[in-house]
């Protein structure tokens, strides 16, 4: 829809979200012709070169940044611009400090070539940090309040570690708006811009569409309400985020804070009573988000939500000999039948001994007591038995039979017999019996 805007302004758009694309959220409005007059910025442009941008691709590129350098007051002391290129290696086209005139910078964008190699994302951020921001490379010191811009525009995921260097430049105090394009992932975008993602983070189908961009870029660096350094800047005491909106801002939290009556400062919601957290058992706050947590004797799932009781005894058998048994809160060491744990403190009653059941207690054997699995039995020496109540011996008695006597009485013979009693393995006694 077109926009009648007075003399001496221009209609623009603000982009409000493009994280969820293809949906788009515009509104236009009416931007003052010399809004981005006198406005201090370091701005560095990162651009993605890899082999995956074709060379009309590339051309689209370097198209939106020279549109995006029409609406910027380039000067010394107002916008100074850098430009990186990279692949497999970093390429710093030129620095903060190389051009003083915006047509200067504007041959150089199209002078620049196209690499055509990898996609070190975190080597191009880190190089920025690192290089593009110094003063030695023409950024104004911290301390004049001066903002930090990078414009990251990439379409493939990076072929290095690019979060944890993210995070590193964002909280050095630089602004860093992402630009993905094409089958870019969203995440990775979210990981490399700064917070809130919807105000810093993009996402278009093509090339061809990134210069849609250009009017919400404008608007954004333009009235950098949130951004000091800049004379129609504002004190926003914003507690969490702050948000540009035409001519004013607004204040925003991070997620699982909400914003108080003062528009300004954040409290910790209670996520545990106002969403369906899923924990099983206990449901604890956190600053922005929240935990789950298990009665005593459970512990938390791989889901991190439902609980399981603890199994104790599943580290190494917690050292026990023979078993290691599970209780509501710890474990106990068992031995097999005929053993028992040593109170030994060294083991601390985990290994274990054969119960010696014929030193524990008055067994009653006559003769010998013999430990078992699960007890003891008597036995008796050697030419005794054992009577029936199983403790007390007897002598055992023992027949031997003798040569044969010749013996003509009614054509047969006599057997001598002996009866012999051994005590002490000697013969005591005897007796003869007849037997035809």
């Amino acid at each position: 829809k077109l926009v009648a805007c007075p003399e001496g302004s221009q209609p623009s758009l603000l982009l409000l979200s493009m994280t969820a694309w293809p949906a788009l959220f515009l509104f236009a409005f009416c931007l003052p012709e010399n809004t981005c007059n006198n406005k201090r910025l370091d701005l560095v442009f990162i651009i993605d070169s890899s082999r995956s941008v074709r060379p009309y691709d590339f051309e689209k590129v370097k198209e939106f940044i020279l549109t995006i350098l029409q609406f910027l007051d380039i000067s010394p002391d107002a916008t100074r611009v850098g430009l990186i290129q990279y692949g497999s290696t970093v390429k710093h086209e030129f620095s903060l400090k190389t051009f003083r005139r915006k047509q200067d910078i504007e041959r150089a964008v199209k002078r620049m070539m196209h690499l055509a190699t990898g996609t070190m994302t975190g080597l191009a951020i880190q190089y920025a940090v690192n290089i593009a921001f110094s003063e030695s490379e023409g950024a104004r010191p911290l301390k004049q309040n001066v903002p930090r811009i990078i414009m990251i525009v990439t379409d493939g995921r990076p072929q290095d570690p690019v979060t944890e260097i993210a995070t590193k430049a964002r909280n050095s105090g630089i602004l860093i708006f992402a630009i993905g394009v094409g089958r870019v992932d969203m995440n990775t975008l979210k990981s490399i811009g700064s917070e809130p993602h919807e105000e810093h983070v993009f996402l278009v189908a093509n090339f061809s569409q990134i210069e849609t961009l250009t009017s919400a870029f404008q608007t954004k660096l333009c009235l950098l309400h949130c951004l000091l350094g800049t004379t129609n800047t504002v004190e926003h005491g914003c507690d969490h985020f702050c948000i540009n909106t035409p001519g004013s801002y607004v204040c925003r939290c991070k997620q699982g804070y909400i914003l108080n009556a003062d528009q300004k400062t954040c409290s910790t919601q209670d996520l545990c009573a106002v969403e369906k957290h899923a924990c099983e058992q206990i449901c604890v706050n956190t600053p922005g988000s929240y935990v789950c947590q298990c009665y005593e004797g459970y512990e938390l799932d791989a889901n991190g939500k439902n609980c399981v009781v603890v199994d104790y005894c599943a580290l190494d058998n917690q050292g026990c000999q023979h078993e290691c048994v599970n209780t509501e809160d710890s474990y106990y060491c068992r031995c097999h039948p005929g053993f028992i744990l040593n109170p030994d403190k060294r083991t601390y009653l985990k290994t274990c001994t054969r119960v010696d059941y014929c030193a524990l207690s008055d067994h009653g054997c006559e003769h010998l007591c013999v430990n078992g699995d699960r007890s003891y039995t008597c036995q008796c020496f050697e030419g005794y038995r054992l009577r029936n109540d199983g403790k007390t011996c007897k002598r055992k008695s023992l027949f031997i039979f003798c040569n044969c006597i010749p013996n003509n009485t009614h054509g047969s013979h006599q057997h001598l017999l002996l009866k012999n009693i051994y005590r002490k393995k000697k013969l005591r006694s005897y007796r003869y019996y007849h037997d035809k």
